[in-house]
């Protein structure tokens, strides 16, 4: 495997293993709390730059499933972390306890890209 997708492979484990800690653990405590934020963002970020490293690879995006759930994933990612940003500077207490409700769907909805990715990568032997 060459490094470059070794790389980018390291930073979408890494991105799915940091925003799912984060997911299941605010989940857990049904309570937002800033170290689950701080996961967010870390999961978003690493995402963002995995995703740069496979666009490059590919040689740019080709419009697919893939790539539109890709999308919509880092959108969403970006909005939770925002969000949860949000929430934490403004001490709602009652935002706090709800914001788990949205966090599984948005972790779902990014599971898409994540799990077609390591099909697609498999067929191509990488």
């Amino acid at each position: 495997m060459p490094p470059t997708v070794k790389a980018a492979v390291l930073l979408m484990v890494a991105a799915f293993t940091l925003y799912s800690v984060g997911v299941w653990a605010v989940v857990l405590a049904r309570h937002l709390r800033p170290w689950h934020a701080g996961l967010f963002w870390a999961g978003f970020l690493l995402d963002t730059a995995g995703t740069e490293l496979m666009r490059r690879l590919a040689g740019g995006f080709q419009w697919n499933l893939h790539t539109a759930t890709g999308a919509a994933a880092l959108f969403l990612m970006l909005a939770h972390a925002l969000w949860a940003t949000l929430v934490l500077i403004r001490r709602d207490e009652r935002a706090l306890r709800a914001f788990h409700r949205i966090s599984i769907t948005v972790w779902a909805i990014w599971l898409i890209p994540f799990i077609t990715g390591l099909i697609l990568g498999r067929r191509r032997g990488l």
